[in-house]
C-alpha cells in the first residue's frame, strides 16, 4: 500500500504542467525556429527556479542556456531562453524539435522545470486531431453573434495620421488563419503582408485591406484610416472580428463602452510582480498596453495622449495609497507595452517588495495610485 502511494504522488508530478500552449504559425516555422512564452509564466514558473547564477546570466545577457528533456522521447536538447523584454523565446535546438516532433499549429506543448531541466511534452493523440486535407476549410454557417475576437480599441487604434489596428498573434492565428491554404499562410510569412477582402457587417461596405505580421502580432492596414473617418470609431468602442467565406467581417456595435469610475477600492488593473518588475539595477514595472490605455489614457486630455505618443513618455503623479506617499514619475511607452519608471527602484526598496506580490493600479484625479496589499 505504502509503495502504491507513492506511485501515485509521482504520477501527480509528471501531470503537474504550469505552462501550457496552443502551438502557433511561428512557433512551428523552421526558417525562424523559436518558441514564444508569455513572461508571466516563465518568470513564475521557471525563472524563479533557475540558480541565482542563471538569473544573474538572464538579467546581464537577456539569455540563459540550460537542458531541456523531451518527455515524449527522452532526448536531452541544449537550449537557451532569451528575454525578449514582453515575453520569451525558448531557442537552441527547437527547429530540430519541430522537425523531430512534427509538431504543427494547434498541438499543446506542455512546459515545466524540473530539477534544473527544462521538460516539456507534446502528447501524440494530438497530433491526429489536427490532420487536414489540403482542400481549403469551408466555415459552418456562423451565427450572427459568433465573433470570436473583440477588442477594445485605443488611442493609438483611432489615430487617423498612423492608421493600422493591431491585433493580437494568437486570435490572428486561431481564428483568421487557420482557415487560409498552407500556400496563403507561407506567402504571409515571406512577404510578412498579404491582402484580403474586409467587409463592414455594420454597412455592408467592402474594403480591399492588408494583413501585415510584425512578429508578436498582427496589423490590419489599408483602409483602417477611411474606417476611422466614416464610422467616427473612439477610444472606449468594441470592435468585434472574425473570417468567414474567405472575407474577413468586422463589426463595431452602437453602444458604447464607459469604463466604471475610478475609486480607491476600484482596481481595473492588477498584476502580479515579475522577475523583471523587482530589478533595483533596471527599475521600472511593465504594465500591459491596453490595460493602460483602457484604464489610464481614456481619463486622458488629447493634448496629453499626443505628448505621450510623440515623445514616448510622459511625466505624471503618483500615490501609494497603502502609505499615502507621493512620487513624480514618468510613464513611458514601448509599443505593445508601457514601463512606469522613476521612483520606482525607491519604491521596491522601501516596500521590500518581490515576485510574485499582486500590485493595483487606478487612475483617480489626474494621479496613478498603487497598492501592493500585504
Amino acid at each position: 500500500m505504502k509503495r502504491a502511494a507513492n506511485y501515485n504522488a509521482v504520477v501527480q508530478v509528471q501531470d503537474n504542467w504550469p505552462i501550457r500552449k496552443l502551438l502557433t504559425l511561428s512557433d512551428v516555422d523552421i526558417t525562424h525556429p523559436f518558441l514564444t512564452l508569455s513572461r508571466q509564466q516563465v518568470e513564475t514558473h521557471i525563472v524563479a527556479y533557475m540558480t541565482p547564477q542563471q538569473q544573474e546570466l538572464l538579467r546581464v545577457e537577456s539569455q540563459v542556456s540550460f537542458d531541456a528533456q523531451d518527455d515524449d522521447a527522452g532526448e536531452m536538447y541544449v537550449m537557451k531562453l532569451k528575454w525578449r523584454g514582453s515575453y520569451y523565446n525558448l531557442i537552441g535546438k527547437w527547429g530540430k524539435v519541430v522537425r523531430g516532433k512534427g509538431l504543427d499549429v494547434g498541438q499543446e506543448i506542455k512546459l515545466r522545470w524540473f530539477n534544473g531541466c527544462l521538460h516539456f511534452s507534446v502528447p501524440q493523440q494530438q497530433v491526429t486531431a489536427v490532420v487536414v486535407p489540403p482542400t481549403r476549410m469551408v466555415a459552418a454557417p456562423l451565427s450572427q453573434d459568433y465573433w470570436p475576437i473583440k477588442k477594445v480599441l485605443t488611442s493609438s487604434d483611432v489615430d487617423p495620421n498612423h492608421p493600422f489596428l493591431p491585433l493580437p498573434r494568437r486570435s490572428v492565428e486561431d481564428h483568421i488563419l487557420v482557415h487560409w491554404l498552407p500556400q496563403e499562410r507561407e506567402r504571409l510569412r515571406k512577404e510578412e503582408q498579404v491582402s484580403i477582402n474586409a467587409r463592414d457587417y455594420d454597412t455592408g461596405d467592402i474594403h480591399g485591406m492588408k494583413l501585415k505580421w510584425r512578429g508578436n502580432y498582427y496589423n490590419l492596414i489599408g483602409k483602417w484610416g477611411n474606417i476611422v473617418r466614416h464610422k467616427g470609431l473612439g477610444v472606449g468602442q468594441e470592435i468585434r472580428i472574425r473570417w468567414t467565406n474567405n472575407c474577413l467581417y468586422f463589426s463595431v456595435p452602437e453602444e458604447r463602452y464607459a469604463p466604471t469610475s475610478s475609486g480607491h477600492d476600484n482596481w481595473p488593473i492588477k498584476k502580479a510582480l515579475t522577475l523583471s518588475d523587482v530589478d533595483t539595477n533596471h527599475p521600472f514595472l511593465t504594465l500591459p498596453g491596453k490595460a493602460v490605455e483602457d484604464h489610464i489614457l481614456f481619463y486622458w486630455t488629447h493634448q496629453a495622449r499626443e505628448q505621450l505618443r510623440n515623445e514616448h513618455q510622459v511625466g505624471i503623479n503618483a500615490r501609494d495609497d497603502d502609505t499615502g506617499e507621493s512620487y513624480v514619475m514618468k510613464l513611458k511607452w514601448r509599443g505593445s507595452y508601457y514601463s512606469l519608471i522613476g521612483k520606482w527602484g525607491k519604491i521596491i526598496r522601501e516596500k521590500r517588495l518581490q515576485v510574485g506580490r499582486e500590485i493595483r493600479v487606478c487612475w483617480d484625479n489626474g494621479c496613478l495610485i498603487f497598492s501592493v496589499p500585504q
